[in-house]
């Protein structure tokens, strides 16, 4: 995959996101020069672990030489779950494509400064056309336990399988490109082994480097993988009307060699909240001082819980299906989902611990204690079972329902601070009711993560934010059409432009958020 690099590019991409890799093919079409920078690895099919527990290919931990493409980032405020590789978060998303309700597009920084629903409307067709999104044609035993949950709460009728980015034709069928008349790579029909965050073993799922990335670089983008930007400065002018200086070194190695420097008229910051924001935050000390003192406000979570209800006894399995494959809302401010992975993946047993709400740890510890004399056997069947997956429901739960955090440098990593609202939370009551409820269907028991019982900390796969939109520099760090304030051909494209809080999953937002902004610039001359 490693091309020759020349010296200077029009545009140079930091991660190959959603953000990342649409930016990469718009301005491939519109004749622009362009390299993709990731630090991640390229997976093919066959690579991808067969099972979580496969932790050298599935975790991205490099001081531990782990060199997969899920990462886990715990902070003060929240602990969060990305992806890492070429494809970014699509190669670990459960493909789901919801759109978000309209309290999105008039909330948030970006309020007012355009009507977002009528502007974003054409890029989220084009988005789902490009992503492949398809009405999930099958519900199995994780998605008629949700529904018949959907159904005691008065909201069966809202019930419903979900968009996704998948690929339904006809298992182990090799087929040429289905989706852009033969110009992507050869296709098959997904199997419903629930495989779709370990990776797709089946070549079912539309992850980026199957559309957009495939796609841009049939047009002559380049991609240099396994290298970690560390530089962007001015070149000449400094505003950057001039070109940047990118420097970067190697990213999977403990001997990066020496650091290598690029030159681009133009950059575009792709590497999500925990790339973008950390590196503009550290830029603004170092060569972009002029960056809106707005970077790193406006974090949100979704206001998300994320809940595993373990049935050992079950005669169901649980494994079977897309990642995602249905969602309902319990209120006006609320989605659930029923979230699986395949069979054998049963890594996330060891972090869990029985779901125990109370004010603080003291409270919540006592709980626990006494949960552990009450049910002493429930713990070592969780521990112990076989196959985790199989007998497991994963239920993801957002809220419209609005807070904020601040990140700034730590020492080691990014620190969080609350800025708006209250701090996140695990203790949710609705996600608390539906947990308790999904466990009554099938019989089994609710369980969250260790972190989330000992420490308060909340998990979240859809941090978002830190690069919000704004009227101006003092009300955001990027304009309307995703350009920095202060800079010249300086973008952000990925999840830290989200403004406001969508309450579902995000990665259609950012596809289409992209496709707008790249609209924007106009054909190389």
């Amino acid at each position: 995959m490693n091309q020759k690099l020349e010296e200077s590019y029009d545009f140079v991409i930091i991660g190959s996101g959603f953000g990342g890799s649409v930016s990469a093919l718009r301005l491939s079409e519109k004749g622009y020069k362009v390299l993709v920078i990731e630090k991640g690895k390229w997976w093919n099919p066959e690579d991808f672990p067969k099972t979580n527990w496969h932790l050298s290919r599935w975790l991205w931990i490099p001081s531990l030489r782990l060199m997969g493409f899920f990462k886990m980032t715990f902070l003060r405020h929240v602990g969060i779950l990305s992806g890492v590789g070429v494809g970014g978060g699509s190669l670990v998303y459960a493909n789901t494509l919801p759109r978000p309700k309209k309290v999105f597009f008039q909330s948030g920084s970006w309020a007012g400064v355009a009507d977002w629903e009528k502007e974003l409307e054409p890029f989220y067709q084009e988005a789902e056309r490009m992503l492949g999104a398809a009405r999930n044609p099958k519900l199995f035993d994780s998605d008629l336990a949700l529904r018949q949950v959907a159904k005691e709460m008065g909201h069966e009728q809202d019930f419903k399988a979900t968009d996704v980015a998948v690929f339904f034709g006809e298992p182990e069928v090799k087929v040429p490109d289905p989706f852009f008349k033969g110009e992507g790579p050869d296709r098959e029909g997904c199997r419903h082994s629930g495989g779709c965050m370990t990776g797709c073993r089946y070549n079912a799922k539309n992850t980026l480097d199957k559309n957009y990335l495939y796609l841009a670089m049939k047009k002559g983008a380049e991609v240099l993988a396994e290298s970690k930007v560390t530089d962007v400065r001015p070149e000449g002018s400094k505003d950057g009307s001039q070109g940047y200086v990118i420097t970067y070194k190697k990213s999977t190695s403990f001997f990066s060699g020496p650091k290598k420097h690029i030159k681009a008229k133009g950059v575009i910051f792709s590497g999500g909240v925990l790339g973008s924001v950390r590196m503009l935050l550290d830029m603004k000390q170092k060569g972009l001082p002029h960056i809106s003192d707005k970077i790193g406000n406006d974090i949100r979570t979704n206001n998300e819980s994320l809940v595993l209800v373990h049935s050992p006894k079950s005669e169901k399995d649980f494994s079977q299906g897309v990642a995602i494959g249905s969602i309902f809302p319990p209120d006006e401010d609320s989605h659930v989902e029923a979230v699986r992975y395949g069979s054998g993946s049963g890594f996330f047993k060891l972090l869990g611990m029985p779901m125990i709400y109370g004010k603080n740890a003291w409270a919540r510890t006592g709980k626990l204690i006494l949960h552990f004399f009450r049910h002493p056997l429930l713990m070592p069947r969780m521990y112990f079972s076989k196959n985790f997956s199989k007998e497991s429901v994963i239920l993801l739960f957002m809220q419209h329902l609005d807070s904020t955090l601040r990140f700034k440098r730590g020492l080691f990593n990014l620190s969080s601070k609350v800025s708006t609202g209250n701090a996140p939370t695990s203790f949710i009551p609705r996600a608390k009711e539906l947990a308790e409820r999904t466990a009554k269907v099938i019989h089994g028991s609710p369980y969250v993560m260790t972190t989330e019982v000992l420490f308060g900390i909340p998990t979240t796969a859809h941090i978002l934010g830190g690069c919000v939109i704004g009227k101006n520099r003092e009300e955001g760090v990027i304009d309307q059409n995703h350009k920095v304030f202060g800079y010249e051909n300086l973008y952000v494209c990925d999840g830290s432009a989200i403004s406001a809080n969508p309450g579902v999953n995000p990665s259609l937002t950012i596809t289409a958020m992209t496709e707008r902004a790249m609209s924007r610039i106009s054909a190389k001359k």
